[in-house]
């Protein structure tokens, strides 16, 4: 028998799981990434020297509406009302140069928001990317990954 928590029916169809059952709960989760970058791309941003424009602002911007947007892009997602969405940045040089996003989602609802915040973390680094590829195209994302999340009925998680 397959379990109703699945994506899939008695038949191995997908389908959206169903929560109407299920009581709302106030849920959280973050995510994080980086984008390895050079030292003059870094020094680039840091000093509002990149020809399109701020380049944090327009990624923060980007990551907060890819969190809107999750549902649209991922299948079997559910769309969720976000009532709280947090992007920032902290741009490090040792050990070596990258900008890492953080991504904090915040709502009450019947489930959770971790591929909201995996989401708007990596919109956030592809458009640091799209912004600075005029100077240098080998920045590589990585480590993108849920650091924690609260509430539903898994509780509590923390990477």
């Amino acid at each position: 028998m397959m379990s109703e928590w699945t994506h899939f029916d008695e038949n191995g169809n997908a389908r959206m799981v169903d929560v109407t059952e299920k009581k709302p709960t106030f849920r959280t989760a973050t995510a994080t990434g980086s984008l390895l970058v050079s030292e003059e791309v870094l020094s680039a941003i840091e000093g509002h020297a990149i020809k399109k424009g701020d380049v944090l602002t327009v990624a923060q911007v980007a990551g907060i509406m890819a969190v809107k947007q999750t549902a649209h892009l991922i299948p079997m997602c559910h769309p969720l009302l976000t009532q709280n969405c947090a992007v920032t940045f902290e741009l490090e040089k040792e050990p070596s140069p990258r900008v890492t996003v953080r991504c904090t989602v915040k709502l009450e609802g019947k489930t959770g928001v971790e591929m909201e915040a995996l989401t708007g973390v990596s919109v956030a680094l592809l458009t640091v990317y799209d912004m600075c590829k005029a100077l240098d195209k080998r920045m590589v994302m990585t480590d993108v990954h849920l650091e924690e999340k609260t509430g539903g009925k898994s509780g509590e998680f923390h990477f």
